[in-house]
């Protein structure tokens, strides 16, 4: 018998001053089986920095066919496609073949370099990709902070990044390894 997602519910207090976001973003996140709290909170990571009425996560590890968070626009179109973790340099490219803007938001420790240099020549071709980097002390931070039910605050200031519950506080801080072309 399949193990069942594991359901964890987020109250994401998001003040973002670079992009003149402040919203409260009640989430409900289904943590695949296979995958970790590390990854999860990677994920609201992004969905915090990336913050809109629009934006929705998809089905993740259950289909790799499916961006992590995705918006789209009143038509359908796909606007933004996020990824975290080491995406497959393949399932890039028809992404960015796919939307407007795509951000894979990279953690991983060592295993981030091995694999920008792997695929490096390849995605700075292409067009609308950006990539950052998490340490993996942040990324091991935001696992931290995983629980069933959370509420939690996330404050972008100046590029500055501060991820906290009512317990702790945890500052991020993202290496930009490919910046999408204005």
């Amino acid at each position: 018998m399949a193990q069942k997602a594991t359901i964890f519910k987020a109250e994401l207090n998001v003040a973002d001053m670079d992009r003149n976001h402040f919203a409260v973003h009640f989430l409900t996140l289904a943590r695949h089986p296979s995958e970790t709290d590390e990854r999860m909170m990677v994920r609201m990571l992004a969905f915090a920095l990336n913050a809109n009425d629009a934006l929705t996560f998809g089905r993740g590890l259950a289909s790799e066919d499916e961006a992590d968070l995705t918006q789209r626009d009143l038509t359908g179109s796909i606007q933004l496609w996020i990824d975290v973790g080491l995406p497959d340099e393949k399932s890039l490219r028809k992404a960015s073949g796919r939307a407007e803007r795509v951000i894979v938001y990279a953690y991983g420790g060592r295993a981030v370099d091995l694999w920008w240099n792997k695929n490096r020549d390849t995605l700075e071709r292409l067009r609308n990709f950006s990539a950052c980097a998490l340490s993996l002390e942040d990324s091991q931070a935001l696992a931290r902070l995983a629980q069933r039910t959370m509420t939690l605050q996330c404050t972008v200031q100046d590029g500055q990044i501060w991820f906290s519950s009512a317990n702790e506080t945890v500052p991020i801080s993202l290496s930009v390894l490919q910046r999408q072309p204005v």
